[in-house]
């Protein structure tokens, strides 16, 4: 799931000596590649009945299949060459169990259905993102000749190149939405450094919608961003550097990256059983370590330390951990500073998305986990249903028992969850906003707990 820059570095200023093989900042994927052996695989398969099966790369070793209605699976050769389907993010081999074809016969058998892979038409570019950075993008639009429109995808905190690894180039255009991706700065041949510095990222975001209504010229109908976690800080603001028709977030948050480490200590406390008194201290810590890092460590390790020693004995102390916040009460000082470095690179710490949310007038879709552990969904849902009382153009679409993602799970005696797929009506929700900027009818288990006025404004513009 998403995490921050600092959270890995600190994980690996605790760890490097015992297990440095184990050890990645976010962006050390930028070099990630797709299993050659099975890239040919890669593609999204056309059933009987009119219904798709999306074939994914993995990093490592194997495939990984989505269907429309959130089912997903890992897929891996076994020893007589079958391949094998474990449900979810699990080990389990259970559910459909799909075989591929030779790579030069782009054939699918799911569930007894045939299917053949699907030729989209796709373009290659290049265009300029922020400061004159090169980046490589692809449009990929369905087949024919109409108007469609566009979902220009805004990227998480992950360096891996989109243009690998992405699914929703593929499976939008299966449903008829096109979709522009790129590659983020510093990865897939695109120039520049990985950075999740939110105003170089959405000045990128923005470029690319340019790029993507160039390219598709008459095709373009609707255009607008979708961005998931930490995308969800960007798409919006990218929003207020070039018209889009709409914008849709993920699983995002509607406060600052402060806020997301505070209250994941708070949420990790309160299933703990902690009461108010124990998050009204932890509250103290927290706004000690935001300060530490939104300051690069300039504040310094005074207050750190400070904390360190007047909660130290207290039992709830090792139950802290959030996003940041739990690895520098336990890392050593000197460890830290290892790491400072690599800091600059972090997110910005400073941003509130509240002023672009207050002003933007571009329709957006926010889908929500109600049980994301990844970005605690309480603050932003309060946020962003009083932003649409007031009449912001903001609909809220939420789905319980889920996690970062927008996630089905299961939780281990323990606390543990496995992921076993994704919400159904999740992607539909997505789609349909892309085509009509509305929600229509049903989405699974998802409730909509605020909804713009439709004849609002959706200029794209901010006021």
């Amino acid at each position: 799931m998403s995490r921050s820059l600092l959270a890995a570095s600190l994980t690996i200023a605790a760890t490097v000596l015992a297990l440095p093989a184990m050890a990645q900042l976010p962006g050390a994927d930028v070099d990630a590649r797709p299993d050659p052996a099975v890239t040919c695989h890669v593609g999204v398969y056309r059933l009987g009945d009119g219904t798709w099966v999306d074939v994914a790369p993995l990093e490592n070793e194997g495939l990984r299949w989505r269907r429309l209605d959130g089912s997903t699976a890992r897929m891996t050769l076994d020893a007589e060459g079958r391949w094998v389907s474990t449900l979810g993010w699990t080990d389990r081999i259970e559910g459909p169990q799909p075989q591929l074809g030779a790579c030069d016969e782009r054939q699918l058998v799911f569930e007894g259905q045939s299917g053949s892979r699907m030729t989209l038409e796709s373009e290659d570019t290049s265009f300029i993102g922020q400061g004159g950075t090169r980046l490589n993008g692809r449009l990929i639009l369905p087949p024919g000749d109409g108007p469609v429109p566009i979902i220009v995808e805004v990227h998480g905190s992950e360096g891996a190149n989109a243009l690998d690894f992405n699914a929703f180039q593929r499976f939008a255009p299966a449903s008829g939405v096109g979709v522009f991706v790129y590659a983020k700065r510093g990865s897939g041949g695109s120039e520049g450094h990985y950075t999740q510095d939110f105003r170089i990222l959405a000045e990128d975001a923005a470029a690319a919608v340019v790029e993507a209504r160039r390219l598709a010229g008459a095709r373009a109908s609707r255009v607008g961003l979708h961005g998931s976690s930490q995308g969800g800080w960007v798409a919006p603001l990218a929003a207020t550097h070039t018209p889009v028709d709409f914008v849709i977030v993920g699983f995002g948050m509607a406060y600052g990256v402060l806020s997301e480490d505070s209250d994941q200590v708070a949420q990790d406390l309160e299933a703990r059983g902690w009461g108010p008194d124990v998050l009204e201290q932890a509250r103290r810590i927290t706004d000690v370590t935001g300060a530490f890092v939104a300051s690069h460590g300039a504040i310094g390790f005074e207050g750190l330390e400070a904390v360190r020693a007047r909660y130290r004995a207290e039992p709830w102390f090792t139950d802290i951990r959030g996003e940041f916040t739990g690895l520098l009460l336990n890392a050593p000082n000197e460890q830290i500073m290892a790491m400072a470095p690599q800091l600059e690179n972090g997110p910005s710490w400073d941003y509130d998305p509240l002023p672009v949310l207050s002003r933007l007038d571009t329709p957006m879709l926010w889908i929500q986990a109600e049980d994301d552990r990844g970005a605690p969904p309480d603050a932003t849902r309060r946020r962003l249903i009083d932003l649409s009382a007031q009449g912001r153009p903001i609909t809220l679409l939420e789905f319980p028992d889920t996690d970062h993602g927008i996630v089905r799970f299961e939780t281990a005696p323990d606390g543990s969850r496995t992921s076993l797929g994704y919400a159904p009506g999740y992607f539909e929700a997505v789609l349909d906003w892309a085509r009509t900027g509305r929600l229509d009818g049903g989405y699974g288990d998802g409730r909509i707990l605020a909804r713009a006025d439709p004849t609002g404004a959706g200029s794209g513009s901010v006021r």
